[in-house]
């Protein structure tokens, strides 16, 4: 078989061409308003066709489409590495990410440059003072309804109707305050326990949105205090909000007024330690009496997370959380080594319904 490596070289030329048109492009779309209204339309035309198509099936169909691309990836590098496939296998490589990053784009890469929710709430100073008041006051909250919710044998918070959680958390979907935003959800239960669960036990991932099939996946191993605010979190992306501190934020709005106690716990118990994570350089003796002030049943769930999370630390949970910070940071967010935006939003919303936090 005779290959034309002329017009082979010339086609890797042109895709390596496109690709290169592509990042341009894109940026330049970032930056007009009207382009990114454009892709917010488009996301939600895809999101309502895909959930159609995959929220029925048991499994995720995300995750199975990642397993075949990187089969299909790993085949075409071992093609690379043969010197006389090379080069048709570098035009498919080429092909594949041409493919790929159009879809990941117009489909979700365009909504990170949204309107930030923090241009829809009141400039006010971010004070250690006014951390600490809504430090004190999710602890109450956050003891309060701990001691509504059940345990397990061990005294341990755990769920027991995993799906009323969703359906919670679509129905909250649609109370949102209409000043951070006017969508609308379209009551589709699209959540999946990740085929990689046990993988992402050891990555530090919590969950993930599937942007290829509009799919919210979590990890099923999560201790039970994690799972219902991962869940509404991973549901903020399917919403529309792409930045990682907006869609716990958004998170926060649909379950910390919520009627199912889990969700509601599970929302102010991740409130307060962000809290506490954003003041612990700045006061730690504030942090230790807040810990110590935490009641017998949060001191177990505490106890439990940090059981799961030494059960599963090592090289995974490291090269996750670089590769995840360098992500976000493209992406212009903060990181992943700071939680302050969120905590941002939540003082400057808070200080909207309690003006004497201002």
């Amino acid at each position: 078989m005779v290959i034309n490596t002329t017009k082979t070289y010339k086609k890797k030329r042109f895709w390596a061409g496109i690709l290169l048109a592509q990042f341009l492009s894109f940026y330049i779309f970032s930056k007009l308003k009207f382009a990114v209204s454009f892709f917010e339309n488009v996301f939600e035309l895809q999101k309502k066709v895909h959930q159609l198509l995959f929220a029925w099936i048991p499994f995720s169909c995300g995750d199975l489409l990642y397993i075949l691309l990187g089969i299909l990836l790993v085949y075409l590098i071992i093609k690379l590495i043969k010197k006389k496939t090379r080069s048709n296998a570098l035009l498919r490589i080429l092909v594949v990410l041409n493919i790929s990053y159009f879809i990941y784009q117009i489909f979700w890469g365009m909504l990170y440059f949204q309107t930030p929710i923090i241009a829809k709430l009141p400039k006010i100073d971010i004070t250690l003072e006014k951390r600490k008041t809504l430090t004190l006051e999710y602890l109450e909250k956050a003891k309060a309804t701990r001691k509504l919710v059940q345990e397990d044998k061990n005294g341990v918070f755990v769920i027991k109707d995993l799906k009323s959680i969703q359906k919670e958390i679509l129905s909250q979907q649609n109370i949102l305050p209409s000043f951070i935003t006017d969508k609308q959800s379209n009551n589709i239960d699209s959540f999946k326990p990740s085929l990689f669960k046990n993988i992402m036990s050891f990555t530090g991932v919590l969950g993930y949105y599937n942007p290829f099939t509009a799919e919210a996946q979590f990890n099923a191993e999560l201790p039970s205090s994690y799972l219902p605010f991962t869940l509404a979190h991973e549901s903020s992306h399917q919403f529309g909000f792409a930045r990682e501190q907006e869609a716990n934020f958004i998170g926060y709005l649909i379950g910390v007024d919520s009627k199912n106690l889990e969700l509601k716990y599970s929302t102010e118990y991740f409130t307060l330690k962000s809290l506490l994570n954003s003041i612990v350089y700045e006061d730690e003796k504030f942090v230790k009496m807040a810990l110590e002030n935490y009641s017998n049943g949060m001191k177990r769930d505490r106890l439990n997370e940090r059981k799961f999370v030494a059960e599963h630390q090592g090289y995974l949970n490291d090269f996750f959380g670089f590769t995840n910070n360098l992500f976000l940071k493209s992406n212009q967010q903060e990181g992943s080594i700071t939680y302050s935006y969120f905590i941002d939003l939540l003082v400057r919303y808070k200080s909207i319904s309690n003006p004497k936090s201002k």
